[in-house]
């Protein structure tokens, strides 16, 4: 008897503003990719030859189009599997005029397993990602060895995994999978300063103001 996988992501009934809709359902054919089981040829994608970025689980995406705005010389494959984040990230893109992103809505496992040729990407960035707190959830967490494993083929020689989070217990955690996968190397003793290319978002200003930390891991493709 096979078992369906685990899912770190579960799809909830979110608002789904009609401005995000009509986003979504006006703009997917001209920066959304449909998910299919083999590697894309990024030149053809992007219509040149660029380093390509994959942002994994890009939420209501302020960030993704923040750094594909201030990086235009990089190409971003964003992966999301929520309707209304995926609407929000279309709407900036379109209101940027952002040409160096496409969207993939759908799970960043089969993504990076099917869509996404070993050594093709210059970096990965993975922020935020649902920490699962209770315990007996922490199977769902995406970085486990596994993902991390598939992560690092995935990736070009100096190639950057680049992982954010706000909560202690996850980073741990993760700064341990990191540094077990023989493929990486830390960039840091340990946790990073945070690059001044990644933009602090309005959460994580609140957080800091109220006295939550939060934790970079850089770690590169060997």
């Amino acid at each position: 008897m096979t078992h369906p996988p685990i899912r770190s992501y579960v799809l909830r009934q979110g608002r789904f503003s009609p401005g995000q809709q009509r986003a979504h359902a006006e703009l997917m054919p001209k920066y959304g990719i449909a998910y299919e089981r083999s590697p894309l040829d990024f030149a053809k994608t992007f219509g040149r030859r660029a380093p390509v970025v994959a942002e994994i689980g890009f939420g209501m995406g302020e960030t993704t189009a923040q750094i594909a705005a201030g990086n235009p010389a990089n190409d971003y494959l964003a992966i999301e599997v929520h309707s209304p984040g995926v609407g929000s990230l279309l709407r900036q893109l379109d209101a940027g005029g952002l040409a160096n992103v496409r969207v993939v809505q759908h799970d960043a496992v089969e993504v990076l397993r099917d869509m996404v040729a070993p050594g093709s990407l210059a970096a990965i960035h993975v922020f935020f990602p649902d920490p699962w707190p209770k315990k007996r959830h922490h199977k769902r967490r995406l970085l486990q060895a596994g993902f991390v494993a598939l992560a690092a083929t995935r990736l070009a020689p100096g190639g950057l995994l680049h992982v954010a989070t706000d909560w202690q217990d996850y980073a741990e955690q993760v700064l341990a999978v990191l540094s077990e996968c023989g493929a990486l190397r830390n960039t840091a003793p340990g946790f990073a300063p945070r690059p001044g290319w990644r933009p602090e978002t309005k959460f994580e200003r609140r957080g800091r103001r109220l006295g939550h930390g939060v934790w970079d891991l850089l770690f590169t493709r060997k």
